[in-house]
């Protein structure tokens, strides 16, 4: 009698995999058109695989509480020629090693099972990580526990190529990564190093904007040169955004369901490179202080953060983060927001470009850094985000008002 392959089948657009978690018959029982055969559970439900047609259970290829991606054969059925007909299958080459002739049924309009699941093929070579690598989009439950075990997200998978349906990492895919871990030399990841990756992970699950604008610094680094002690490059554009802020506390608000939570104070954190990672220190209130008054508790902040001392009061509740990249050389960047936070800013390198001189009909050399705000998108829009900077460089082309 032919052999008719019992195939997971596709369970929904977002559905690459299933858990067997039962065999509802077992072999040599014979079963019905449509009856169900094996339950199975993906991430959304329980449900179960029937019999394609008519016949008797020949054998089970899988195993219970296993994954498969969808297309597997899950096992066979021996079935009448008419059943095999119907379902579009013809005779082939002779099976059996019994001596009789038993025809082998294959599809003539479609491809092996194998062929039909297999992921589409990268053209382009030497790439850094495989074409068809789609991360864990997709996680079984079974897939889910072993990661929540092991202290993973789907983050770490990113670059992991799958072979399940549509490239989807599959359970086994997700094993051979482990082992091949193994491989590699490990280090411990600090536990600031932890910190700082899991609020970078949480923050990306908003959508993130940037807007910039450049800004003239020559009469900011004209007015830093006058003070004494001198206030650090950060710390203007800390007050320069404290008090934007002040005028229009909005933009720093969050979305909570379907309400914005308005900042009750202005407090400011700005961003220090510690060992292995990055602190926020927060300056309270930063509107009702000059420039000048912050500048002690400003430097005394730096230092405790270097050491990683910081006192609780002067941690968390901040409503924005300032950042200065320039202190690296860049000129560009896109910080990323805190999780608890809609806005940072950053500001870029100095440089010296031709700006245009309308009065003197000519261009003179200015020293000009980009300013970025990032935000979370769901509270701001590109033209309430615009007017922002807009207004922090112009703060901080006139340092004197600061």
């Amino acid at each position: 009698m032919p052999s008719i392959p019992v195939i997971m089948p596709q369970l929904g657009e977002s559905i690459a995999e299933a858990t067997v978690i039962n065999l509802l018959v077992k072999a040599g029982d014979s079963v019905e058109t449509g009856q169900d055969i094996i339950e199975i559970e993906t991430n959304k439900a329980t449900m179960n695989v029937a019999a394609p047609c008519s016949g008797t259970v020949e054998s089970f290829l899988v195993e219970v509480n296993e994954s498969y991606p969808v297309g597997a054969v899950l096992g066979y059925l021996a079935a009448t020629e008419e059943d095999a007909a119907r379902l579009g299958l013809i005779d082939g080459r002779p099976q059996g090693g019994d001596g009789d002739s038993q025809p082998e049924l294959h599809a003539p309009t479609h491809a092996p099972t194998e062929e039909r699941h297999k992921g589409v093929q990268p053209t382009v070579k030497g790439l850094p990580v495989p074409a068809n690598a789609t991360g864990a989009s997709y996680m079984s439950p079974r897939m889910k526990a072993r990661m929540l075990e092991l202290g993973l997200h789907a983050a770490d998978l990113a670059g992991l190529p799958g072979s399940g349906a549509a490239g989807r990492v599959t359970i086994q895919d997700f094993e051979k990564f482990l082992a091949n871990l193994e491989q590699h030399r490990l280090s411990q990841a600090s536990s600031m190093r932890v910190a700082v990756a899991d609020a970078m992970r949480r923050s990306w699950t908003r959508p993130l904007a940037t807007v910039a604008l450049p800004a003239c610094f020559d009469a900011l680094l004209e007015h830093r040169k006058r003070c004494s002690p001198r206030p650090g490059p950060a710390l203007y554009a800390l007050r320069a955004l404290a008090i934007a802020l002040a005028e229009n506390s909005a933009p720093a608000g969050r979305l909570i369901g379907n309400k914005i939570v308005h900042p009750s104070n202005i407090d400011v954190g700005f961003a220090v490179e510690a060992e292995d990672g990055v602190l926020v220190p927060v300056i309270r209130q930063a509107d009702k202080r000059t420039l000048k008054d912050l500048v002690g508790l400003y430097n005394q902040l730096i230092e405790l953060a270097r050491q990683r001392r910081l006192p609780p009061e002067a941690t968390g509740g901040s409503i924005a983060t300032v950042t200065n990249f320039g202190t690296f050389g860049l000129t560009w960047a896109t910080p990323i927001p805190l999780p608890e936070q809609t806005l940072v800013l950053g500001m870029g390198a100095a440089r010296r470009v031709p700006s245009w001189d309308a009065a003197a009909a000519r261009f003179v050399p200015v020293m000009e850094a980009n300013v970025t705000l990032s935000f979370d998108h769901r509270v701001l829009d590109g033209g309430a985000a615009g007017r922002l900077v807009s207004r922090v460089t112009e703060l901080l082309c006139h340092p004197g008002a600061l």
